[in-house]
């Protein structure tokens, strides 16, 4: 018989633009995964929330991997602090999907994020199919390491996630940092808490035919000084420290202004709808707007070439549950600077693949790029050293280990294992 998973991803879908609204990280992680678990025989279904009308009932978008529309009562467009009013709904969408499928037809509910958990609860105590957990990021972590500027998140969350990790039978960490605040902030039992590091696609995100190549591709001066950051736009992603930073550099160094360039890529979300709007004020506030530029998401596979063209990558989030962004980046063969919180501290091996700040100190990370920038002998080693350690997260490792997590649970008698197709 077929081994089937149901993905549940409904605050976003995986068919949108990653770095836009609340699509990020977690949507390329999802999609992945699933592509190299149905390259090892299992098929899975990511359910995602129909957020417009007219949405076909399903999209495969690889052999084994179909992503699913469950409708709720209305297609407005909601932000995802409003989705867990449509819980009942979709898991009502969801059961009469069901009904028409055998009742053994899927052997694992996987949710990501804390909303899908939710109705991944209320899904498994109705077919008795074991839940298994991965959180992303987490209310407690974040509100430890808020931006200024940034909203706290609510105790309806908190108390969300709490539910969801004593309703799971099975917790997914990205790391044992992530791991251990499951432990100490939300009292998971630590016999159901497994690590398993995200990946990076290895054949996408290469060198390639290097940096000079890439910057003739996307029209980029060959001896500018190029910074990157690529994410959502939002103050938990620290983009303004880096506009801050920029200011610092040309205070103390003037005569880097006619090479230097900033480019921050992404779209608005979360809390910082009006951000890159706020941001852009901040650079001509600064005296800065010069060198910093906004640019809009772009393809994955265009994608791997703006990390080629860029001397460093910033990544000065307040946390992270790991950082895929770094972990890309370094892929292609450029540093990464990042903040030392978090997943990153993973994502990244300090002086090895790149440099960790300590805070978020706009000097502070002035001086880290300062001399990084000054130094290209020393960048050339970081970059031969990031290659070597994003070698080691690929997706296939992700999706093998993802896949013992689910035979452990299914280990219980009368339940049969993945193992055998693996």
């Amino acid at each position: 018989m077929k081994s089937r998973i149901a993905t549940l991803m409904v605050h976003t879908s995986p068919l949108e633009q990653a770095g836009v609204g609340d699509a990020g990280g977690m949507n390329v992680y999802v999609v992945e995964n699933a592509l190299k678990m149905a390259q090892a025989g299992v098929e899975v279904d990511i359910f995602t929330r129909a957020a417009t009308a007219g949405l076909p009932a399903s999209v495969e978008i690889a052999e084994g991997v179909t992503v699913r529309h469950l409708e709720a009562s209305s297609f407005q467009p909601l932000v995802k602090e409003e989705l867990p009013s449509q819980i009942s709904a979709l898991t009502s969408s969801f059961m009469h999907f069901a009904e028409s499928k055998p009742r053994d037809y899927y052997d694992i509910i996987h949710s990501h994020y804390w909303i899908s958990g939710q109705l991944g609860w209320m899904i498994s105590e109705r077919t008795e199919i074991p839940l298994v957990h991965t959180m992303h990021t987490m209310a407690k972590v974040k509100n430890l390491n808020l931006a200024d500027g940034d909203t706290p998140e609510p105790l309806t969350r908190a108390i969300g996630e709490e539910q969801v990790v004593k309703a799971a039978s099975a917790l997914i960490a990205n790391t044992d940092a992530e791991a251990a605040s499951l432990v100490s902030l939300y009292d998971a039992c630590p016999d159901i808490v497994h690590v398993v590091t995200p990946g990076v696609d290895l054949q996408r995100f290469t060198p390639g035919s290097g940096k000079t190549t890439a910057r003739e591709n996307l029209d980029i001066a060959s001896d500018a000084l190029m910074l990157l950051f690529v994410g959502r736009i939002q103050p938990h992603k620290g983009p303004e420290v880096l506009i801050r930073a920029i200011a610092e550099m040309l205070h103390h160094s003037p005569y880097l202004r006619a090479k230097l360039a900033l480019v921050i890529m992404g779209g608005a979300s979360g809390s910082g709808t009006n951000e890159p709007e706020r941001l852009k004020q901040l650079a001509i506030f600064l005296g800065v707007d010069d060198v910093v530029h906004f640019k809009d998401p772009v393809k994955r596979d265009d994608l791997a070439d703006w990390y080629r063209a860029a001397d460093l990558v910033c990544v000065p989030s307040y946390s992270e549950s790991f950082g895929l962004v770094a972990l890309e980046a370094q892929a292609c063969g450029t540093p990464v600077v990042a903040t030392a919180v978090g997943g990153l501290r993973t994502a990244v091996s300090d002086g090895i693949s790149g440099s960790l700040v300590d805070g978020h100190d706009p000097k502070a990370w002035s001086a880290v790029i300062s001399r990084l920038l000054a130094e290209p002998q020393r960048r050339l080693l970081l970059s031969m050293g990031a290659v070597v350690h994003a070698s080691h997260f690929g997706w296939e490792r992700t999706a093998r280990r993802t896949l013992d997590v689910y035979d452990l649970v299914l280990s219980e008698p009368g339940r049969t294992t993945l193992q055998a197709i693996k």
